[in-house]
């Protein structure tokens, strides 16, 4: 299990390295830079070009990616083009507020999709069925701006149920949090749901016709007892492996997501950075999210490993 883990972790590193050397030379080949947006279209060229020597961009790629590593490994990520402050002040508060966001989407649709996808599976081709089934993947199909917006229209306009905006004042207590961020994480759990629960679906189903499970069957136990007590060990492997995989989906959907509802969060501050040519911030945040990823498929793998002692055999072999 050990050598299982270091081999991961090292391929973690890799993999993250090429990531962000990949998004750094990228972000550059954009139109335009800082200086130029900062000076703003008519501003002389003599002051672009001593505003780009003050922010190192007339260096060579190269150069300004290692200058960056070794400061990003000395533990700061410079200074924000457009906030003029560290980068650290500008993003950790941003991703607090999109952690809050996501983490609440996920304790919501990973319970909802591995019950949704047991149940649709124990019943499979009854009516229960066919509504986990073929709503769950409508949903999916839809993307999260588009229910963020019917969810603004409809719960929040129409019926007048819950606030349009996902940012409560300053102070606000724990249910008034929740209440802000209800609508944001449905749009969300909405796009997830039916992925997920198919998965689980489908791995339920095929642990249930296995040999082991209907051994347990012909001996007496309910098919929900056989699920409970055989079944999900097995069938929720793919699941877990998904779930991981949704991290970037997730990600994606919080841009637009909180575009829509005015939250500031991880998201909007990336997609002001892009307009704004501000590299601090897009590169920091473009490593953030990769280690993110990268740590969250890392945990996958081991969870993988636990529940699956022939990968751990397979490694050590």
């Amino acid at each position: 299990m050990g050598k299982f883990i270091l081999k991961r972790i090292g391929l973690a590193c890799v993999t993250v390295f090429i990531v962000t050397a990949a998004i750094f030379f990228m972000t550059h080949i954009l139109p335009g830079n800082a200086a130029e947006r900062i000076l703003g279209p008519f501003a002389e060229r003599s002051n672009v070009l001593a505003l780009e020597k003050e922010l190192g961009l007339d260096r060579p790629l190269h150069v300004q990616y290692f200058n960056w590593i070794k400061q990003t490994l000395s533990g700061s990520f410079g200074n924000s083009v457009q906030f003029q402050s560290p980068v650290e002040g500008v993003l950790f508060p941003s991703m607090l507020y999109s952690l809050r966001l996501a983490s609440l989407a996920f304790v919501i649709v990973v319970p909802l999709s591995i019950i949704g996808g047991v149940v649709a599976a124990i019943n499979r081709g009854k009516l229960i069925d066919r509504v986990i089934t073929v709503g769950g993947l409508s949903a999916a199909v839809v993307p999260e701006f588009v229910w963020a917006v019917v969810l603004v229209l409809v719960v929040g306009v129409k019926l007048e149920w819950l606030p349009v905006t996902a940012y409560p004042d300053d102070g606000s207590n724990i249910a008034t949090v929740f209440g802000y961020l209800v609508l944001p994480s449905i749009a969300l759990v909405l796009v997830l749901f039916g992925y997920i629960s198919r998965i689980a679906r489908a791995g339920v189903i095929e642990a249930l016709d296995s040999d082991y499970a209907r051994t347990a069957i012909l001996k007496g136990l309910t098919k929900r007892q056989a699920v409970n007590r055989h079944v999900l060990r097995n069938a929720l492997l793919p699941t877990i492996a998904v779930i991981a995989s949704q991290v970037p989906y997730l990600v994606g959907g919080l841009v637009a997501v909180e575009v829509v509802f005015n939250y500031p969060g991880f998201g909007s501050l990336l997609l002001t950075s892009v307009q704004y040519r501000d590299y601090p911030i897009l590169q920091a945040g473009v490593l953030v999210v990769s280690v993110v990823i990268v740590g969250m498929q890392l945990i996958a793998d081991i969870l993988f490993a636990v529940l699956n002692p022939r990968i751990r055999q397979k490694v050590s072999e």
